[in-house]
């Protein structure tokens, strides 16, 4: 009941009210808001503080800045999913909420005009490297088919990139939660989910030798082409692992062993492809069982700077441990 009052007491004050109506549609920053508002930083924090002490939202720091979103879980949550709706419903007739709704836009815009700089600037090194392997549609609908969206409510997108494996798969799910370190990426991540309208999907910095997250948070995690980055790939996968919930899966892409050493020098991979066997070993060390994979031939198989796209699954065992199961977000 305790919990449950301060998160009543928490939004029920005009500006807070409006700042979850607007956090609802997309996460943002403590700048962004007062942007939006048109209230001070000191302000702003303080609604926010309170806000995130109710257990009404959650904040998420990305270097510099923290983010602030819906809470993903508790009594925080459950009065955000019978509030907000009302708040809608009586913003369509105040003057303030529609300002609000179209100064977001402007937040939104503004995201998607820097992010598409930042395509433009990496897209000719993406379509080198994706010149010499098997299409990113045929890539997709293999992985679609793999995670089997069906049986998965939250999912954890580790490595998270431009967040394109949340596009792909952010409508079959009800939590995506994507990490990164670099925060040009996450920017760009944030804004390709906001334009897609996955709402329930968002993206945030992390270590993932670190992972922030219980055991047993997620029923499938994927780490989509970022092993071969990496100084310590078992390691990245044992924490992969620990956050899955029993009979979870972890999907795993990568490229098969080759021989084109320019990717290390020029694109920063550490490791050139990956067995079969080098991968399950990991997975089973993890504890991981029934691991399975898939090779995806490159276009054209003859030339020798082709490369060979490998699909790794896994399932975390019936006994792993775990501390509760999050309630859906909607």
């Amino acid at each position: 009941m305790a919990e449950l009052l301060e998160a009543l007491k928490a939004v029920a004050e005009p500006t807070r009210l409006r700042i979850v109506a607007l956090v609802r549609r997309t996460e943002l920053t403590v700048s962004e808001l007062c942007d939006i508002l048109g209230q001070s930083q000191p302000r702003v924090s303080r609604h926010l503080k309170l806000l995130c002490a109710a257990g009404v939202l959650d904040r998420h720091a990305q270097g510099t800045r923290a983010y602030y979103r819906p809470a993903s879980h508790g009594e925080g949550r459950q009065l955000l999913n019978a509030v907000v709706p009302l708040v809608d419903k009586a913003g369509e007739t105040d003057a303030s909420f529609e300002r609000d709704m179209a100064r977001l836009e402007a937040v939104r815009a503004e995201r998607n005009e820097k992010a598409q700089l930042y395509f433009d600037k990496m897209a000719a090194d993406w379509d080198r490297v994706r010149q010499r392997h098997v299409s990113d549609q045929r890539l997709e609908e293999a992985i679609i088919d793999l995670v089997d969206t069906d049986s998965v409510r939250e999912l954890l997108d580790i490595g998270t990139g431009t967040g394109r494996m949340l596009e792909v798969l952010g409508s079959g799910i009800e939590r995506g939660i994507g990490i990164d370190l670099n925060s040009q990426m996450l920017d760009a991540a944030r804004s390709k989910l906001d334009a897609a309208g996955l709402s329930h999907c968002s993206v945030r910095s992390g270590d993932l030798y670190a992972l922030d997250f219980d055991p047993g948070s997620f029923d499938a995690a994927l780490l989509h082409h970022v092993l071969h980055f990496l100084d310590d790939p078992e390691m990245a996968i044992a924490q992969a692992v620990r956050t899955l919930r029993p009979g979870g899966r972890l999907v795993i892409v990568d490229f098969a062993p080759h021989n084109l050493d320019l990717l290390r020098s020029e694109y920063a991979h550490h490791w050139l492809g990956f067995s079969e066997e080098e991968i399950a070993e990991w997975c089973a060390n993890a504890g991981l069982t029934n691991v399975e994979v898939t090779h995806l031939q490159p276009r054209a198989k003859a030339k020798a700077d082709q490369l060979t796209v490998s699909i790794w699954v896994g399932t975390q065992r019936a006994d792993a441990p775990t501390t509760y199961r999050l309630e859906a977000a909607s």
